[in-house]
């Protein structure tokens, strides 16, 4: 008999905020192990429609999925299934394994986990965080062929009758769409990141969730008391009655917060004395503008194009047209910032014949791999110019450096303009074009740059990474990477003057914007929109709301005269907790 253990305290990844509290119910979804198998010259035709015949098989589960979807309305999540299905139709998943059934004499089984530990090793090389998340896209898919081949049934969520935490090797976010938050309050898994799709469902959904905890799997036994925090990524197994009331309070009091912080949803994001900021969401996927709407954002600050060119094949112009179509068209009255493709060749692994770069990072990628790749860099562009006629659309550069590089884009998107002009297809004329101050070199010449561009939207993820020469994701000086930085506040100041001396606006898409603390810090520097992940809008409306801009301005003077990070965090955080002891006193 296995001994019950008791007052686990494990630390995962809180990707949707949250306090569960209830009995595991564990999902047997492992990943499949198999070995590879050699096969005869005389087999490889049976393997490989063994293989074939999976993937069909996988193709239908999707389709009933998203026919189950298309019934129950639940159309926001129908763009993540059809995702997944272009994975399952792409060229170089089926020639590839097909591949290593014919070359390497092995079983279909061994061919696809071969296929798909190279992808792996492709991804993991991926520094841009939303990026590297799609390998979880394809593994998924890789694990639900594996299941059809070796025969494996996949459980459902739909069967469950009570209150539960779900308890997972892994989840699709297909299984993430299908939760019921009657009966599921919250899941833990021992894989995935932030950025995943199944994290972005689950916060569109709002269940609470902690991923990435390793071997969850291996140490929960099914009924075992779990409290998940989805804000700090704690997750506890079994504890003790003191622990276990005190986050059953904390439960409680997070659900009074959230219900007070949504009363602040239709409220103006204005200042105590007057000004105004706008407050807009950050989003990957169509299917999340419900969730802005039901936060309260003001539109779409930064939507991120980049799954587009993760399929099948290279997007065509009709994909992109029919994709900010529907941004337009749902996030109206508002306006949605699109910003243009934000990778490079390295990423689009089978497509495209690139030169392998030591430092992709800072190689050729966004605006550069746009300049160079033109076709494909127009396609998007015209896209883009046709939705615009359905609604407001703003369009922004990425990683740009120079002037040069401002031109050359502009004057490509005049080529498009024209183009668009001859075949008499509509589009907004007086559609602004803005783009990304990410890069030092282009936030020392602001004040050249707002003279060519419409407004500045300052992503202040790159920007500190490259101002202060951290990479956020190396473990060994990722504690150098300081949003409040002097050289960072004063950097941010100068494009924001910059940019108000020259009459143009200037918002700020990076996770600085969504910090709430920060918030009074962001506005006595003068920002006019802070775009964010939309659970945050209502939080950083209520600090909005509780400030002056005098507040704001004198905080911002306090700070500017400290020369180190740590103070100015630690000056900011006292002074929060005065103005707002509810949100901010003992964090």
């Amino acid at each position: 008999m296995v001994k019950k253990r008791e007052n686990i305290t494990l630390k995962g990844i809180g990707v949707s905020s949250g306090i569960a509290i209830g009995r595991a119910h564990l999902i047997e979804r492992g990943r499949i192990e198999v070995e590879e198998r050699s096969i005869k010259p005389g087999q490889v035709e049976r393997e490989t429609n063994r293989f074939k015949r999976a993937v069909e098989q996988s193709k239908g589960q999707l389709r009933r999925i998203k026919g189950k979807f298309v019934k129950e309305g639940a159309k926001e999540h129908i763009y993540i299934i059809d995702a997944h299905l272009l994975i399952l139709e792409d060229r170089m998943l089926i020639d590839d394994t097909i591949k290593n059934i014919r070359e390497g004499l092995i079983g279909a089984e061994g061919a696809l986990k071969r296929h798909m530990h190279d992808l792996s090793k492709i991804f993991d090389r991926i520094e841009d965080e939303y990026l590297r998340a799609r390998k979880s896209d394809i593994e998924q898919i890789g694990e639900r062929v594996l299941r059809n081949l070796v025969g494996k049934r996949h459980e459902g969520l739909s069967h469950i009758k009570e209150k539960v935490v779900i308890v997972a090797h892994d989840l699709t976010p297909s299984d993430t769409a299908q939760m019921k938050k009657d009966k599921i309050l919250g899941f833990i898994t021992d894989i995935g990141g932030r950025t995943s799709h199944t994290s972005i469902v689950a916060r569109s959904l709002e269940i609470p969730a902690v991923v990435g905890l390793d071997n969850i799997t291996q140490q929960i036994m099914p009924g075992d008391i779990v409290v998940l925090d989805g804000m700090t990524g704690v997750v506890i197994i079994n504890p003790p009655k003191a622990v276990f009331k005190a986050y059953l309070e904390r439960s409680q009091n997070y659900q009074y917060f959230e219900e007070e912080l949504l009363r602040f949803k239709e409220l103006p994001s204005v200042t105590k004395d007057g000004y105004s900021v706008r407050l807009a969401g950050n989003i990957e996927l169509p299917e999340e503008i419900p969730s802005l709407k039901d936060h309260g954002a003001q539109g779409i600050g930064l939507y991120r194009t980049e799954f587009l060119y993760m399929g099948k094949r290279l997007p065509t112009e009709e994909d992109h047209f029919d994709v900010y179509r529907r941004l337009a068209e749902g996030v109206a009255p508002y306006s949605a910032t699109i910003r243009t493709l934000d990778m490079g060749g390295d990423k689009l692994t089978s497509h495209i014949e690139w030169a392998e770069e030591t430092n992709p990072a800072m190689g050729l990628r966004a605006i550069r791999f746009s300049l160079k790749e033109v076709e494909l860099f127009k396609a998007q562009l015209s896209g883009i110019l046709r939705a615009s006629a359905y609604g407001k659309l703003k369009i922004m550069f990425p990683m740009i450096s120079g002037m040069m590089e401002l031109r050359q884009a502009k004057e490509i998107l005049s080529e498009v303009k024209s183009e668009l002009d001859s075949k008499g297809i509509p589009y907004d004329r007086e559609m602004e074009v803005g783009i990304m101050m990410e890069i030092p070199s282009a936030a020392a010449i602001a004040d050249i740059l707002a003279k060519e561009a419409d407004f500045f939207s300052i992503g202040t993820n790159d920007l500190i990474q490259y101002s202060l020469a951290i990479d956020r994701v190396n473990e060994h000086v990722a504690y150098l990477y300081e949003p409040l930085h002097p050289a960072v506040i004063r950097i941010i100041k100068g494009v924001v003057d910059a940019a108000h001396n020259a009459g143009i606006k200037v918002s700020m898409c990076g996770e600085m914007a969504g910090e709430p603390a920060y918030v009074p810090i962001l506005l006595g520097l003068g920002l006019d929109e802070l775009s964010m992940n939309a659970p945050v809008i209502p939080w950083v409306k209520k600090i909005v709301r509780g400030v002056s801009m005098s507040d704001a301005k004198k905080l911002l003077s306090d700070v500017m005269a400290f020369t180190a990070a740590s103070e100015i965090e630690s000056h900011v955080r006292e002074r929060m907790a005065e103005l707002f002891p509810d949100e901010f006193m003992g964090r």
